[in-house]
């Protein structure tokens, strides 16, 4: 039988031997003294089980870094205990609780931290390919997204770094798409969520941390026909090539167009019969009341706000309006 992996952080060696002792036949055992070194040993180990001694470790900045050891996809599976002082246990408790799996107080005896140690051995209930889709998912250097149409379900490891962003609640592509038409963005990835594609390719810029700007090519694949809505998206910084096989799957050039048609939209300014126009509909005046004011056919009018709706690579001249608007293109209606 194979002995699970257990990795011992901690600065008293009287501690280590004596669980140690009682252990070895069923884990191999790796320790550590240092907290930053001893990330990087779990990252390679990947250990079933972490044991924190917290009373050797004084000062509280030496300990600020275990949610490290939570970090990656990896490492949450691994069962973290932390030995610590009954007077800590509360403040413990209420700081690391989404961290921590069990805390031991130092008042219990070593045979009861082993003891435990040997009861986290039961297996989880885990869905086999949703751990090796998991896996590969993070062992990816390149950042990758779940999304759900718009909605960002799950990040790589790669990608937190990346954005430095923790988790996805709320978090949603167009927050990181530096794109002037959200809502035509947020359609064209419903359709292709919906159609046949199995996959698309695309350019455009992303927002990263501190709101700075860098270029990227994007790929988006579906996991499956069948799965409905979902589907992953790699980003590719180098923009020297494309993430995946341009032989395999069906390819949506609505979702390219429509990135391609958003980054076209370069500064520019409307016309003054454009200008008019829009001033006047911001007033709630209708086509014929438009004609009457600028005295042109209702015709011409309809021309206008046609042009006007595909330069701001908007669906609605309500969205036109808005767009104006906010990049003062146009005066805002005088209440």
């Amino acid at each position: 039988m194979e002995k699970r992996q257990l990795l011992i952080v901690s600065k008293n060696q009287e501690f280590i031997d004596k669980i140690a002792e009682r252990i070895s036949v069923n884990y191999e055992i790796s320790t550590e003294k240092s907290i930053h070194v001893a990330y990087n040993i779990a990252l390679t180990l990947l250990p079933d089980v972490i044991l924190f001694d917290k009373t050797s470790f004084e000062r509280t900045s030496d300990f600020k870094n275990l949610k490290s050891f939570k970090s990656t996809h990896f490492l949450t599976r691994s069962y973290l205990i932390v030995y610590g002082r009954q007077d800590d246990a509360k403040a413990l408790n209420k700081r690391y609780k989404t961290i921590m799996d069990e805390f031991l107080s130092d008042k219990i005896s070593f045979e009861l931290v082993a003891d435990r140690i040997l009861k986290s051995n039961y297996p989880r209930k885990v869905n086999y390919w949703h751990e090796c889709f998991m896996g590969l998912f993070n062992l990816m250097v390149k950042p990758i997204v779940l999304l759900q149409q718009n909605n960002i379900i799950a990040m790589n490891d790669a990608f937190k770094k990346t954005f430095r962003i923790e988790n996805t609640n709320g978090l949603r592509l167009t927050d990181l798409v530096n794109v002037e038409n959200k809502a035509k963005v947020k359609t064209s990835l419903r359709n292709f969520a919906r159609g046949k594609h199995m996959k698309a390719v695309t350019s455009t810029s992303l927002l990263v941390h501190e709101n700075k700007l860098r270029n990227a090519k994007i790929s988006f694949s579906k996991l499956s026909r069948n799965i409905s809505d979902q589907f992953i998206m790699i980003i590719d910084f180098s923009g020297e090539e494309y993430s995946m096989d341009e032989n395999i799957g069906s390819h949506a050039d609505q979702v390219e167009k429509c990135f391609k048609e958003n980054s076209e939209m370069a500064e520019f300014s409307f016309t003054k019969r454009e200008k008019e126009i829009i001033s006047l509909l911001c007033k709630g005046y209708k086509t014929k009341e438009i004609s009457d004011a600028l005295f042109i056919s209702p015709k011409t009018i309809e021309k206008h706000r046609s042009n006007i709706i595909k330069r701001t690579n908007s669906e609605t001249i309500l969205e036109s309006i808005i767009y104006a608007i906010n990049h003062n293109l146009v005066d805002p209606p005088v209440s």
